[in-house]
């Protein structure tokens, strides 16, 4: 993968990835608990993104329900990942698994089911 790109960019990439994907979580995860449960996941989710959140509230509509927020502000760093950063930056995209961190993740997910299934025979 760094053969593919700089390493800013991956270490740039992994960050905007990071920040999407625990937005995402809380936002599935506030589906089954309140905000101020006290899961501890929850607790960290809610710590970390709340001032992202507080950062995009002027782009963020009035109607839109508050549970809601973390989705549509990852949707923000989607965004941001797939078309502003190949735009700037000059790689193509060709998908989501061309996402350095998504690329890495399901590599090794590849490789632990290669493992597990190559030991069986």
């Amino acid at each position: 993968m760094s053969a593919e790109f700089p390493l800013i960019i991956i270490i740039f990439d992994y960050l905007l990835g990071m920040i999407m994907w625990t937005l995402v979580g809380r936002f599935g995860l506030s589906i089954f608990m309140h905000e101020t449960s006290d899961f501890f996941f929850m607790r960290v989710f809610v710590k970390y993104t709340n001032p992202i959140i507080a950062l995009f509230r002027p782009v963020t509509p009035a109607f839109l329900i508050d549970k809601l927020h973390p989705l549509y502000v990852a949707w923000f760093f989607y965004m941001i990942r797939f078309y502003v950063m190949p735009l700037l930056l000059g790689y193509s995209v060709m998908g989501v698994l061309s996402f350095p961190l998504e690329s890495e993740i399901s590599l090794a997910i590849y490789d632990i089911g290669n493992l597990l299934f190559t030991k069986n025979e």
